[in-house]
């Protein structure tokens, strides 16, 4: 064996050995429910779904279902929830492949998918109407909700709404998911989920090792990360201004005036486009003011939804 066979084995063997310390692989369910799970009943058959929900506050009070953003879980609305659980009847899930929540056994991760999830989860839990609070992604599910289902909507929060176009989501096209992000299906150690979330808040000291593994631990279920991605991979966003046009339930927008995932610029969109709308802007907030700004965007909510 000549010194260049040699240095290239050794390159070789060097690249295996750093893959294998990089690879990531799921953690066994049972594992997460053990640390997750409050009670075995949370998870739940809906139709074709198996979700987790968080059910709390009296079951005859005026109710309010929380859908939460890209990557994240139900455990993102966890101080609100505590709070409105004492006026309102609180429904929180993970959507399909996030959280606890199994994958869509369709592999259908589109909007229209989670609408039909939605009403058919209303529908099993007896609410024929509710207010909706959704965040990022989240939100753009709520609003798209209120707009085809004004029967079902009693008022709309948006905590960073997604749904106008952005860099990498064009209108009408597939979005463009980065192939450095398409690895995390595979490699994904928890510093380098750290740097990815990061940004996400205006605080760093607010991204603690126990919120990051949190993040971290959800996000390795089996299935969660291609789930994910084909979230994204099946996102094919339309002119949003339309549908916004035709939400008659009162609005409220709540928004971290340091958000660098969402700027709180596009705000002025949905106040031009949702008619009575208000804003709520959180200064020293990020992408996230439920978590990082809980207490102010907490009065915020529970005023409006009063």
């Amino acid at each position: 064996m000549n010194w260049k066979t040699a240095s290239l084995l050794a390159a070789l063997g060097s690249v295996v050995l750093l893959l294998f310390w990089l690879w990531t692989p799921d953690k066994p369910r049972s594992e997460l429910e053990v640390r997750y799970l409050a009670a075995p009943g949370d998870m739940l058959q809906v139709g074709p779904w198996r979700l987790h929900v968080r059910d709390s506050g009296p079951r005859d009070a005026p109710a309010v279902v929380m859908l939460h953003g890209f990557g994240a879980s139900l455990h993102t609305w966890e101080a609100w929830a505590q709070a409105l659980s004492a006026t309102h009847r609180v429904i929180r899930l993970d959507l399909p492949g996030s959280g606890l929540s199994e994958p869509d056994s369709a592999n259908d991760y589109t909007d229209a998918r989670s609408l039909q999830l939605v009403l058919a989860l209303m529908d099993q839990l007896g609410v024929s109407r509710a207010s909706i609070v959704g965040h990022s992604i989240g939100g753009r599910i709520a609003w798209t909700l209120a707009a085809r289902h004004p029967e079902r909507t009693e008022r709309l929060v948006l905590v960073a709404p997604d749904g106008f176009a952005s860099p990498g989501f064009e209108y009408g096209q597939v979005a463009k998911v980065p192939a450095v992000l398409g690895a995390m299906r595979y490699v994904m150690p928890k510093a380098v989920l750290r740097m990815n979330l990061a940004p996400a808040y205006a605080d760093p000291a607010f991204l603690t090792d126990e919120l990051t593994t949190r993040y971290h631990d959800l996000m390795l279920a089996p299935g969660a990360r291609d789930a994910m991605f084909k979230r994204l991979e099946q996102t094919v966003l339309t002119n949003p201004v339309p549908l916004l046009n035709t939400i008659t339930a009162p609005t409220l927008l709540v928004w971290g005036a340091a958000d660098a995932m969402i700027p709180v610029t596009n705000a002025q969109d949905y106040l031009g486009a949702v008619k009575g709308s208000r804003l709520v802007m959180l200064p020293g907030a990020g992408h996230l003011p439920h978590e990082e700004a809980a207490q102010a965007s907490l009065q915020a909510v529970a005023d409006f939804l009063r």
